[in-house]
């Protein structure tokens, strides 16, 4: 794949546009713009470890989730436009805090930044596994660009249904643009691989948010996974749901999950078979795990 911000076509959205003199759907400039660095204890167990995962939240999004509790930056663009260098120094400085792995979020508008960055750090020393987590929203040729500097793929797998894509995210093709992404990144990274210490150093885990008035459709997703997949992913079903932003504005959305809604798609994963599946507690369901996205770690740090 031939990437050209001149002629953008990163993403689904296909715009077209010239990042340099605009911006297309997602908001996003010729350079990559970031709103917070840190160590994040919330990611699966798998990929923090003792210290976290090392979270690098890129602004704008190429979807419109009208739940989304990352909105000021994801569609609002909160954060800081910073260099190739720059991105490649926050790679680096993050492997020095002792991050577990570096956790690329929400990346896909800036895949041709985040590659030379990568190249870069590694150049100089880098070596943590590199996490992809994103909402699936991706081209496949974009992810096959990403060959060899992917580690782990963490994509949310949102929805089954266009209706309900169209109505949450203004993505009506998300479901099958979603499902073709996902089978890519199996394809680059394969079956599971973990460390003798439980850590993830290679594969993919597929996060499905539960979400209130929807469990029929979280079950067509995990039929579709097992179909797929098996037991050579993790599924992540999250039922940390909070009525957020603009979620307020549809009316299934308005609620949080009940523990019924929950149980019951966790019940359907486990008699088809699913094994490799991580729940979530239910107070995970609070705005308290929103990260605050004040800029930390995106500039040098003066000595």
């Amino acid at each position: 794949m031939t990437i050209d911000l001149h002629n953008c076509r990163l993403c689904p959205r296909d715009c077209g546009v010239d990042r340099y003199k605009g911006t297309g759907f997602c908001g996003a400039g010729d350079k990559a713009r970031v709103a917070l660095v840190s160590l994040h204890p919330w990611e699966e167990p798998c990929l923090t470890g003792d210290k976290g995962a090392g979270t690098v939240f890129f602004s704008c999004c190429n979807l419109r989730c009208c739940f989304c509790q990352n909105h000021e930056i994801s569609h609002g663009g909160k954060g800081e436009e910073v260099t190739v260098e720059r991105l490649a120094e926050i790679f680096l400085e993050q492997q020095e805090r002792g991050a577990a792995t570096l956790d690329l979020v929400t990346p896909t508008h800036y895949v041709p930044q985040i590659i030379e960055a990568l190249q870069l750090a590694k150049g100089k020393g880098f070596g943590l596994p590199v996490i992809y987590n994103s909402g699936a929203y991706e081209q496949v040729e974009t992810i096959k660009a990403l060959q060899g500097l992917v580690d782990i793929y963490l994509p949310d797998l949102k929805y089954f249904s266009k209706e309900s894509a169209k109505a949450y995210s203004e993505a009506e093709d998300y479901p099958q643009v979603a499902r073709a992404a996902i089978k890519a990144m199996f394809e680059q990274v394969g079956s599971l691989k973990f460390n003798e210490d439980g850590s993830l150093s290679g594969g993919m885990i597929v996060r499905h948010m539960v979400l209130p008035g929807h469990r029929r459709e979280s079950m067509k997703i995990l039929d579709w996974l097992w179909q797929e997949f098996g037991d050579r992913v993790q599924i992540s079903l999250m039922s940390q749901y909070t009525p957020m932003y603009r979620a307020g504005e549809h009316k299934n959305l308005k609620r949080r999950l009940t523990t019924f809604e929950y149980d019951s798609v966790v019940e359907h994963a486990a008699g088809l078979g699913i094994t490799r599946c991580y729940t979530q507690e239910r107070r995970a369901a609070s705005e308290e795990y929103v990260p605050e996205f004040n800029g930390a770690g995106v500039r040098k740090e003066q000595s």
